[in-house]
């Protein structure tokens, strides 16, 4: 057997030492204006000769006339050009080793491709290519509408996905871009038209920002100016889409499935966006309550009633709107005790002071997970897109932490007494 030396075992009853974040370096960016006037942001960071860019277009649901033309639209950007098909277009980025996603959004449209630094060039023809040249063939459609239907179908059969949409549904309205969700009408409604009705009056010559993150030197930022800085613009102001939230009518809702064997439940209201002077006191009050697994919430209702395997509350922040949520799956004759306990929770924070070492705790995980979410260039990048999209000063982030350390016990308990009235609290059950 081999020796042991007894003298480094560890001693498993001393805490290891830790060191609290005070502050974080936050790298800040380079902000360029390319030919045509479009903004590009350089993220130059990293070991690796690897490369993120991503384009990003005001091209959400908040744009469309069209239920859903804005995500099958984006969806379909690689699906078919003039000069290729699906399958070139994805041989094309594999032979380059590049990944790109197409993400979609209630606010925004973002195409992204990840690649080698070396292959930027051919990443910036294939992305200017899908961005001028799509041509959303019949058959391609068919297949992600199918495909989408059938994802639909699968989710409407799950509690947590019905409780989350009639929570938003309720909470801003059904044709609200942020109450609205995906439904086989709609679906089976689409054209090809539709989409490409959406792709000229929102992605086609229309405005956009770019964001280069990872190993990027003046080769690349000329690169992308070459490509994207050429682009004609069409820069005629367009009447912004409006849309009013639609008061709930209703605090209470509940849908029966007879056939469950637990319950989704939904607890929340509106709230505001990252500018808002309550965001960061509201921050920290959510992460007392039910922000991460050592919050009073999961204290409370999963580990020592054992009523949840697993429930939190958050903060949903989008671009002109926010709200905040508690979620939890429970065992159906449980769904009233769990409510009495969060309001008891919630009850407890609008009388009392949070001890001293409790706030201490919650803000040395905010920090730290703020601090541990800053390793790659493209994590930063994420960060950097936020505050560009989002109109927040540029020392935002820099001083993220001391912002989180500034808030009192106070000032959360006023945060709770502020939005955490019963009354105004929605409730949905399914």
């Amino acid at each position: 057997m081999p020796h042991t030396n007894t003298n480094m075992q560890l001693n498993r009853t001393i805490a290891p030492d830790f060191q609290t974040v005070q502050s974080v370096h936050f790298p800040a960016a380079t902000h360029l204006l390319l030919d045509n006037g479009m903004p590009l942001y350089v993220i130059n960071l990293g070991q690796q000769p690897v490369v993120r860019l991503e384009i990003v277009f005001e091209a959400g649901t908040w744009s469309e006339t069209v239920a859903g033309s804005s995500f099958f639209t984006l969806k379909m950007l690689s699906e078919g050009t003039k000069s290729h098909t699906s399958a070139q277009i994805s041989e094309r980025f594999d032979e380059i080793g590049a990944f790109i996603d197409l993400s979609h959004s209630a606010d925004r449209a973002n195409l992204t491709v990840y690649g080698l630094t070396k292959h930027l060039e051919a990443i910036l023809q294939l992305a200017q290519e899908l961005l001028n040249e799509a041509t959303f063939p019949e058959n391609e459609f068919d297949t992600l509408k199918n495909v989408s239907l059938q994802n639909l179908r699968v989710n409407l059969e799950k509690n947590s996905y019905l409780a989350t949409i009639k929570f938003r549904q309720l909470l801003f309205g059904n044709a609200h871009p942020y109450g609205r969700s995906q439904n086989e009408a709609d679906i089976s409604k689409l054209t090809t038209q539709h989409l490409r009705d959406f792709y000229e009056q929102s992605i086609q010559n229309q405005p956009f920002k770019v964001f280069l993150s990872g190993q990027i030197a003046q080769k690349e930022t000329d690169l992308v100016n070459q490509y994207l800085g050429k682009q004609a613009i069409n820069l005629t102001p367009k009447p912004a889409p409006q849309h009013q939230r639609t008061p709930p009518t209703t605090t209470s809702f509940v849908a029966e499935k007879p056939d469950a064997v637990q319950s989704s439940l939904r607890l929340g209201r509106p709230l505001f966006t990252r500018q808002h002077p309550d965001f960061y006191p509201f921050m920290v009050c959510n992460e007392v309550l039910g922000g991460y697994f050592g919050s009073r919430l999961v204290k409370n209702i999963r580990e020592e009633k054992g009523l949840t395997y697993g429930i939190s509350s958050g903060l949903s922040l989008l671009r002109r709107d926010g709200f905040w949520t508690v979620s939890a799956d429970v065992k159906k004759e449980s769904v009233e005790l769990v409510f009495d306990e969060i309001f008891q929770e919630i009850a407890e924070l609008q009388r009392n002071l949070v001890p001293e070492d409790e706030l201490e705790t919650v803000k040395n995980y905010l920090s730290g997970e703020f601090a541990g979410a800053l390793n790659t260039p493209f994590e930063i990048a994420d960060r950097v897109r936020l505050m560009a999209l989002e109109n927040l000063p540029l020392d935002f982030y820099t001083q993220h932490i001391a912002s989180l350390r500034a808030v009192s016990a106070e000032q959360i308990r006023t945060m709770a007494q502020k939005y955490w009235q019963s009354a105004d609290l929605l409730r949905v059950v399914v």
